[in-house]
This record gives C-alpha cells, structure tokens and sequence, in this order.
C-alpha cells in the first residue's frame, strides 16, 4: 500500500504551473513556500507531521476564501503530500478530498493557475489504485493532461506530468518528446525551490524513457 502512494505523490506532490503572471494573496504564496520546504527540505521521517501541519493551514485559507479555486488547488496538492508522507488506507480519504477540491476548482475557474486543477486531477487519475481500491481512470488521466497542455502548452508541469503519463503507458519515443519539452520550459519567477526539484523530476523520467527504447 505504501509503494503506491509513494509512486503516486512523487509526481502530484511537485505539481506548480507557471504562476509567475497570476497575482496570488499572500497566504496562498505560504502555502507554496511551505509546501517546498515540507516536500523538499524536510526529512522524510518528518514529513507527515510537517505536511498534517500544512494541511490545517491550507484548510484555513481555503475557508477564508472560498470564491478562490487557487486556495482550492494549493490545499489539493498539500493533502496529497500529506496523503505521500501518510501512506495506508487512512490516505484514501486525503486522496477523495483532493480530487474534492480539484473539481470545485476547475468548475469554479478552470484557468485558474494556468489550468492546474487539470494538471492535477490527470496526475491522480493515472497514479492511484484502481477500483475498488480508489479512483484510477486512465481514459480521465489522458483527458484532464491533454486538456492542461491546451491552456498551457510551454509549461513544465502540464508537460512533465504527460511525459510521466505516456511513459507509463509505454509510449517511449512521445514521452522522451514531452520529456524535454518539460525540461525547456521557462523558469518560474519565485519558484526557483519547485523548478529544482521538478527538473531533477524531468531527468530522472528522461533517463528511463531513453533506456527502455534503448
């Protein structure tokens, strides 16, 4: 049960688009600062307090603002970082919460951070277990990647996560594609901690894309 989530949240829980053109409330630019530091600068042993934390805060912001689906997306992608650290059955429910929010999001403002509740919600629909287990749905994960690609064709996310997508599904050659498509993406101005991390995410998938094609 471990090793799923695990596989599962390594993608979703580095998931930022390119925000640097949207102008975000301050307590929402935490909530992506303390992601970065829980996900990226804490220990692992660490990481499910660091995360339970960061979940109550985000709980609190999107309480506060309930007409933003910016708060929405952040608090989706820190309970799946929770739902990583937990691990077990008990993060099941994190992961209902997050598609939760994803949804209410993507219908409250679909171009909200450039699309990223589709970002998301392709991420989750590709690496959770299957029925009866939980969600998984490939047929949804392709939809809700392709459509995140339309509105942000050049960024890192949208393209790295359809990268990971296709390499799982074996399509090699057209991950390598979308690979490095991911890798050109433009920096994101004060997302230096996310962009760090999502490139090593980048070369560690090109790498295997390059050596099951040989």
């Amino acid at each position: 049960m471990k090793h799923w989530l695990i596989a599962c949240f390594l993608a979703l829980m580095m998931h930022t688009s390119s925000w640097a053109t949207e102008h975000l409330d301050a307590s929402i630019v935490q909530l992506q600062h303390g992601w970065a530091q829980a996900n990226y600068q804490t220990p692992l042993n660490a990481q499910e307090a660091a995360f339970r934390i960061l979940a109550e805060k985000a709980a609190a912001v999107t309480a506060s603002s309930p007409d933003k689906a910016e708060a929405m997306i952040w608090e989706a992608i820190i309970l799946s970082g929770y739902a990583k650290a937990k691990g077990g059955l008990g993060a099941l429910k994190l992961l209902d919460r997050a598609r939760e929010l994803l949804i209410s999001a993507a219908a409250m403002n679909p171009h909200a951070l450039q699309g990223s509740a589709y970002t998301s919600l392709g991420s989750l629909y590709y690496k959770v277990p299957r029925w009866p287990i939980s969600f998984r749905d490939k047929d949804k994960a392709r939809e809700y990647l392709e459509k995140a690609l339309q509105m942000n064709p050049t960024g890192i996310d949208p393209n790295y996560f359809y990268a990971d997508f296709l390499l799982e599904e074996g399509d090699y050659a057209k991950s390598i594609q979308f690979f490095e498509k991911a890798l050109a993406a433009p920096a994101r101005a004060g997302r230096e901690d996310a962009d760090k991390g999502r490139r090593i995410e980048i070369r560690e998938g090109l790498a295997k894309a390059k050596q099951k094609i040989g």
